[in-house]
């Protein structure tokens, strides 16, 4: 059986690509900032997302997850729209 890797192990493997990604995010909320418009219910979930990565309790990907996702268990009649969007359009 594998054992499970240190925490020293794990930074080697993954720092640089979850440091790119980070990067990358504030590169588009940048974007987002200088656009003209308002935000809508993507960008609402997209902050309670943030909120949650920054947080350091444990199961962060389940709860970040959780924060763009429709938390309802009753379908709805018929789609609103032709596409998924990424987020749930009530979040705000």
């Amino acid at each position: 059986m594998h054992k499970p890797l240190t925490r020293p192990e794990i930074l080697d493997l993954h720092y640089v690509e979850a440091r790119h990604k980070m990067i990358d995010l504030g590169a588009f909320l940048d974007r987002v900032a200088r656009a003209a418009g308002e935000d809508d219910f993507r960008m609402a979930a997209f902050h309670c997302a943030l909120a949650e990565l920054c947080s350091r309790e444990p199961q962060a990907a389940k709860r970040i997850l959780l924060a763009f996702s429709d938390p309802t268990d009753q379908p709805i009649a018929a789609a609103t729209t032709k596409a998924a969007c990424g987020a749930w359009p009530s979040a705000l």
